[in-house]
């Protein structure tokens, strides 16, 4: 890691002093430096949490640059992120080497992220609260495998209490605007939007669920709208991220 490694009492006492300011945080401003100090004090060198729920990512604090958050919402890579589609089927922390990356436009993304800082190696833990509320707390670093084995054997407890308290304090702070009742889609429009997602073309979905693609259509807008997705792909992301559908 960047820095020499924490003796555990300096590491349980920093973390104690966390929680003590994380109970007085009173606005998501607040916990800005919170996380820039938990960065440091892990040694990595990006800390991020975003809360995610059936219309994308709608929230996040964390230590990522502007050009590199700036870049990801241009290139719409919430679409394709491994990260955050492959999360959502997890309840464990995830290691990012473990997520698939053999897609050209999944292999594409993760150059574009290290070239921007982010590191070569990242953890995810995924976290799940009331009304279908999907978050991610994630640490990132460029190191070698090795040295990421060895941090994450040494840290992944302490991660994990910290991403539920932070996310516990998240949803004290901001629960009552973002905990929008969780959209229903209906039988067909779940189908649909399962089979597009498993990388059926529209036809074949059609073909199917022995409808026309006309009918198709209007189970896809359907959906799109109940989870205020963008488009059919934006939709098929935010039914996989949100828990509706298992592909």
């Amino acid at each position: 890691m960047k820095d020499a490694p924490l003796t555990q009492l300096n590491k349980i006492n920093q973390i104690d002093l966390i929680f003590t300011r994380l109970d007085k945080a009173n606005a998501l401003s607040d916990l800005d430096p919170i996380i820039r100090d938990l960065r440091d004090g892990f040694c990595v060198d990006h800390m991020v949490y975003h809360w995610v729920n059936a219309k994308g990512a709608k929230l996040g604090v964390g230590t990522y640059s502007p050009d590199w958050v700036q870049r990801y919402l241009d290139k719409g890579y919430l679409r394709i992120d491994p990260v955050i589609l492959g999360c959502a089927h997890h309840f464990h922390p995830v290691d990012w080497k473990n997520l698939d990356w053999t897609p050209k436009a999944a292999r594409q993304f993760l150059s574009d992220a290290i070239e921007y800082g982010v590191g070569n190696q990242g953890l995810s833990i995924p976290i799940r609260g009331p009304q279908g509320q999907y978050a991610l707390f994630s640490v990132s670093h460029n190191c070698s495998d090795d040295e990421w084995a060895a941090f994450i054997t040494d840290n992944r407890r302490n991660l994990i209490l910290l991403a539920h308290y932070f996310n516990k304090k998240v949803l004290e702070i901001e629960g009552d605007r973002m905990s929008d009742p969780r959209a229903h889609l209906s039988p067909r429009e779940n189908e649909a939007l399962t089979l597009l997602a498993l990388g059926y073309n529209r036809a074949q979905v059609a073909q199917t669920m022995s409808i026309s693609e006309h009918t198709l259509r209007a189970y896809i807008e359907g959906a799109r709208h109940k989870l205020g997705a963008m488009n059919t792909v934006h939709a098929v992301a935010c039914a996989i991220t949100s828990g509706m559908i298992i592909v």
